[in-house]
């Protein structure tokens, strides 16, 4: 259970915060972690001592390879930025001093999220560096984006070692029912949403609530709004912490797009510009209605959604999402809180956002971010025009669709110049031999479906 000495506020902790805490015993671990490729926390647990005398200042050694290696975590080729002919040399662990925050899912541990740097300089394909490249640039003009993220996962009576036992089949349900907005669904799960939503609460994040969903066993445990990069490490600090508190618990539980026949996981990403000031640019009062940077904006992340559906739908079990009818939406298109479209536009004055609906619960934030900001502000560059908004079920639309599968998504990720005009021809490289290496890998796996339909029949 976490410590209790520590403070219940939603905030992050200052330098001398975590100073005191550990020379007065209240901390004797500190976390020092990124996100990979794969949207996952990597990284040391350091001794609080040895930390606060030699890593705070002189900084740490992280470790090359943790951006050059497939979901296994095997070492894999292709990546230019690190390989057997670089000899793997290490990373430097650059703390942002702004992400201290408490860990109460392990016992007095405060954890650091940090950046990536090589011989001194950032690594651009590192996730947060290609948001913050991002972030960077709407500064430039003046802006900050906001965002919040809705996540969903599925919740398994079996522990992580029973499931893996099983081959993650026949499993049980924490709800063997549609617990979509259901009290007693929710409550039946309640120990463990409230001991997430309490824990993430004192780990800084500001807790909205907790719903069912319409998978058997699914949930989501909603948070407030906040700048993209905030948004994005409490994201991935959740889905790990999260998992961790499960496995505390007892149960499992997952975020991947689509676990089984029904309904999968999303996360749908709500994204809207604000000058630095924290006024409202997407939407003028005076005429109670959009303003043209909003139109622009809207039209760019439609214009690039298909070529960089890589940072939306990251692996192959993204694709099975992509069902009709299935809060899955895959039409290229846009409409007034019509759930049926990619993007779905909400709210009015200071809350007009944009809601994306593309990417599952396995997208990486900092990517999705990235591509969805990359998207709107080349939207804005170029003034492009808002097309006609949508009317009606976009899944039977004629729109055009997003690719369904991998292998295609990958395919125009490579083949798009605006990919390589707003990322770099190193980034766009790097991730098209990530999806390269999830395809090789799939195609190489023999599947259930393979021994069900081929063990006595052929």
């Amino acid at each position: 259970m976490p410590d209790t000495h520590h403070p219940r506020s939603p905030r992050m902790l200052t330098v001398d915060e975590v100073r005191a805490a550990i020379t007065g015993g209240e901390v004797d671990t500190v976390v020092v972690a990124f996100t990979d490729m794969q949207g996952r926390l990597q990284g040391k647990f350091l001794h609080a001592a040895y930390f606060l005398d030699h890593a705070l200042d002189d900084g740490i050694e992280g470790c090359n390879y943790l951006l050059a290696v497939d979901t296994d975590m095997n070492t894999v080729e292709g990546y230019k930025i690190s390989s057997w002919d670089s000899g793997y040399g290490d990373m430097e662990f650059v703390l942002d001093l702004d992400t201290f925050r408490w860990v109460p899912w392990l016992e007095r541990t405060v954890m650091v999220q940090c950046d990536l740097a090589s011989h001194g300089d950032s690594v651009p394909m590192s996730p947060r560096s290609m948001l913050r490249a991002q972030v960077s640039k709407a500064a430039a003009s003046g802006w900050k984006a906001v965002a919040g993220t809705e996540l969903e996962f599925v919740v398994y009576r079996d522990s992580f070692e029973e499931a893996w036992s099983k081959g993650y089949r026949d499993l049980t349900p924490a709800n063997q029912y549609n617990v979509d907005y259901s009290v007693m669904g929710s409550g039946r799960v309640e120990p463990l949403l409230r001991r997430i939503r309490s824990d993430m609460y004192t780990a800084g994040m500001v807790v909205e609530s907790a719903k069912g969903e319409c998978n058997f066993g699914q949930h989501e445990i909603g948070f407030l709004y906040d700048e993209v990069m905030t948004t994005a490490d409490n994201h991935s600090v959740y889905k790990t912490g999260a998992k961790m508190i499960a496995a505390d618990l007892g149960q499992s539980m997952t975020f991947m797009a689509k676990p089984n026949d029904r309904e999968g996981n999303s996360c749908h990403i709500h994204l809207s510009l604000r000058g630095q000031d924290d006024s409202t640019i997407f939407w003028d009062a005076e005429a109670n209605q959009r303003t043209p940077l909003y139109d622009s904006f809207i039209a760019g992340v439609l214009a690039t959604m298909r070529e960089f559906t890589l940072f939306y739908a990251p692996n192959i079990n993204s694709y099975k999402r992509f069902a009709q009818g299935s809060f899955a939406p895959t039409a290229v298109a846009w409409g007034m809180d019509n759930r049926s479209c990619s993007v779905r536009l909400v709210g009015s004055g200071a809350g007009a956002r944009l809601e994306n609906r593309l990417p599952g619960g396995d997208a990486n934030p900092y990517l999705a971010l990235a591509a969805m900001m990359a998207g709107g502000l080349y939207g804005i560059e170029k003034e492009l025009e808002l097309e006609p908004m949508m009317v009606g079920n976009a899944y039977k639309s004629d729109a055009v669709h997003v690719p369904h599968t991998l292998h295609e998504a990958r395919d125009l990720f490579r083949d798009s110049e605006i990919a390589r005009t707003v990322f770099g021809d190193e980034v766009v490289e790097h991730y098209v031999n990530f999806a390269d290496v999830e395809i090789a890998a799939f195609d190489a796996a023999v599947t259930d479906w393979e021994l069900r339909q081929g063990f006595e029949r052929l």
